[in-house]
């Protein structure tokens, strides 16, 4: 659990010193290059309340392992692509799948070591986002662009594989459903303000785009807010 928390941290720092070398390689604008780094951050972010919620549904450790398979692909992607567009897409597939395995991890920690080694879960995240600044530009340097990510799907394919034999099953997931609307409307107002300020940055605070992101975001946070006040009842 520990490894697969690791793993999400480092992914959001491995390319921080890379970004150079991932910029010229794939040939991104100066305008793209964020979007490697943003694009993964954003997801996680945005759709970490649903991932949380996804991982009471059907089962923690099914759901850790179907996260862990999506993140581990899109790095894999990540690492393959040919231009931006698909580059920063597969970041956003791998930020989505980050945000799957992160409460899905840590719940089951809670739920095999009652109350849990959260001392040693700090620990790991800050141990992560301190080897990404490390890994990332070293095999940048030695191997290539690719390697940051292609090091991710390999060291997530590896824990997948421990979660398979070494994590115990625990019993099935809680009642209840997932909440569409509710989790687009909270995702939305999450990822439109941000999308909204990063975007401003080339194109000025009163473009049109950013000013229907801003509004967008309001907009979200009141049906949001609609959604759970009905659900609530």
């Amino acid at each position: 659990m520990a490894a697969a928390q690791f793993a999400v941290v480092l992914a959001t720092s491995v390319v921080n010193v890379a970004l150079p070398r991932i910029q010229s390689g794939v040939g991104l604008s100066d305008g793209a290059a964020p979007w490697v780094v943003n694009a993964y951050g954003l997801a996680f972010g945005a759709l970490l309340l649903a991932g949380g919620r996804a991982a009471d549904l059907p089962g923690r450790r099914r759901t850790l392992l179907a996260g862990l398979t999506v993140f581990g692909a899109a790095s894999l992607v990540a690492g393959l692509a040919p231009s931006a567009g698909p580059l920063i897409a597969a970041r956003a597939v791998q930020g989505a799948g980050a945000a799957v395995v992160a409460p899905a991890a840590l719940a089951l920690v809670l739920d095999v070591f009652p109350p849990g080694p959260v001392g040693v879960w700090g620990a790991v995240s800050g141990a992560g986002a301190a080897a990404g600044v490390l890994l990332g530009g070293l095999l940048a340097q030695l191997l290539g662009w690719a390697w940051p990510f292609h090091t991710v799907a390999l060291g997530t394919a590896l824990v997948a594989g421990g979660v398979t034999v070494l994590v115990p099953r625990v019993p099935g997931g809680t009642p209840g459903r997932f909440d569409l609307l509710g989790t687009a409307a909270v995702t939305s107002a999450l990822t439109a303000p941000v999308w909204g300020t990063t975007a401003a940055r080339g194109t000025g605070w009163s473009a049109p785009q950013v000013l229907t992101a801003f509004a967008l975001g309001v907009l979200s946070r009141d049906v949001g807010d609609t959604r759970a006040g009905c659900l609530n009842r």
